[in-house]
């Protein structure tokens, strides 16, 4: 199944060696402005691509976009394709797309985006994930070629993200192409982890099954792909983006290393101009956003966000707020945040005392205990006092917001009665605490009562010293 293009005066297929517009003057595009966004004045006279990407001269002029696959994960093409006469290898330029972003890295997101759709025709595409990156569509629409469209149905998106898939084909009148899952994969994760396991041990198993390997599939169809990445959308993890690279995690059509071109139109552009292109050119956008959602996924790992806080504040919001990727764009994460990820998103590549962040919790009326401590009080049936226990990592932002907070509870608490103690359960003593003490994420705040051998778990995110107050006392 292949992509559908926005014009329906466009060819049935393109030649995967070149692609070129129309010399008819009427398709030239005049300059104008809006917010901080210039369109692109073009030539009309059609330019031939002089380089390729490590192509050889035996193409197909059919090029599916996504492929399903079989039990043994094989790929295989879902529409038939049709063969050129073979001929004899020909020596091609290799791109330099380190030297084109540079070129390009002052260019506005229509003109690079014309660049792509210009550059590789009919083997690229455009990922949508029914947020603001509707933006990717419309500098498409502008540019005036031919061009695809495909989008990640994970199964678990909000109710107003379908609506606004068929509004934006709709008002395009484009056909969006759709991955899904591995039902197989699904089900077992299911069965074996529960429905909301990613609550408990991170997202990026379940992102996985849902996300990064249908995407692995739709990629394998292509020679390049556009998304609506920003440096300013994850500061921690998209702040280098470049405006076109080769894709350092994912392989295109041609197969190995170098065989995917990833292009980011909008990366140098400021998250308010997005908007302003949106409002100016009266473009459809998913009605979450007036309910305060900026970045959007998955229905239950995201939220709104309050004013003030940073558009991925939404996304995993109980996890290390410094490896917020699912894995489809993981090559912009650095070794340690991807160490990060391949524990369960919430700091695995930490241990005690190899790292120089300063230890935090620290008071006379509040308990350190170490894992001799912590096994005794788990041990004890008659506790003589209740316990109160922060599992932390000194590292973890959301464990020092709530710092304190904690202290607080600390001094109100002594003489009562009820013991606070802190117990650093990153590093080596992890294992241990997820097993024994329910870890699942930084920081878990335990309260060990008088006559249970027990812990109960503190379940509110709420870490002021009123609510923390409360938990305990409706405990002791």
């Amino acid at each position: 199944m292949a992509f559908s293009v926005a014009s329906s005066s466009s060819p049935a297929s393109l030649p995967a060696t070149s692609y070129s517009r129309s010399s008819n003057p009427s398709s030239e595009l005049k300059s104008a402005q809006f917010g901080s966004f210039r369109l692109l004045d073009r030539p009309a006279t059609a330019t031939a691509i002089s380089t390729a990407v490590n192509v050889s001269s035996r193409r197909l002029t059919v090029k599916p976009v996504n492929a399903e696959p079989k039990r043994n994960h094989a790929i295989g093409a879902l529409s038939a394709t049709i063969a050129e006469p073979e001929v004899a290898e020909k020596a091609v330029e290799v791109e330099d797309f380190e030297q084109l972003a540079k070129e390009l890295e002052k260019s506005s997101p229509l003109e690079i985006m014309d660049k792509a759709l210009e550059k590789f025709g009919n083997d690229i595409a455009i990922a949508f994930s029914g947020a603001e990156d509707v933006a990717l569509i419309e500098y498409a629409k502008l540019t005036g070629r031919p061009f695809r469209v495909f989008s990640l149905d994970t199964g678990r998106l909000n109710p107003e993200t379908y609506r606004f898939f068929d509004t934006v084909e709709k008002h395009y009148g484009i056909k969006i192409e759709y991955m899904f899952p591995d039902s197989v994969e699904v089900q077992a994760l299911v069965r074996s982890k529960g429905l909301f396991s990613f609550y408990e041990d991170g997202h990026q198993e379940c992102c996985r099954v849902r996300k990064v390997r249908p995407l692995r599939r739709a990629l394998k169809g292509l020679r390049a792909w556009i998304t609506g990445q920003r440096k300013d959308q994850s500061p921690g993890t998209r702040s280098e983006v470049p405006v076109v690279q080769v894709d350092p995690v994912f392989e295109g059509l041609d197969g190995g290393a170098g065989s995917l071109i990833k292009w980011n139109p909008v990366a140098n552009v400021d998250g308010q101009d997005v908007w302003k292109l949106l409002r100016t050119m009266d473009v459809p956008v998913n009605p979450l956003h007036l309910q305060g959602y900026v970045s959007i996924g998955c229905e239950p790992c995201t939220r709104p966000v309050l004013p003030g806080q940073h558009e991925r504040e939404g996304r995993w919001w109980w996890e290390d707020a410094k490896a917020k990727e699912c894995g489809l764009h993981k090559g912009n994460l650095k070794q340690d945040d991807v160490a990060k990820l391949n524990g369960n998103g919430n700091g695995a590549a930490h241990s005690n005392g190899s790292d120089a962040v300063a230890d935090i919790f620290n008071s006379d009326n509040l308990v350190d205990l170490g894992r001799a401590g912590i096994e005794n009080l788990l041990k004890l049936e008659n506790r003589k006092e209740a316990w109160i226990v922060v599992l932390y990592a000194p590292w973890c932002q959301f464990c020092q917001g709530m710092e304190q907070s904690y202290l607080a509870l600390a001094d109100k608490l002594a003489g009562s009665g009820v013991k606070v103690g802190k117990f650093r359960a990153d590093g080596d003593q992890k294992e241990f605490a997820k097993q024994e003490l329910q870890l699942g994420s930084f920081p878990t705040i335990l309260f060990f009562p008088k006559h249970s051998s027990r812990p109960i778990k503190y379940p509110s995110e709420e870490r002021d010293v009123d609510s923390l107050t409360t938990f305990v006392n409706a405990l002791r």
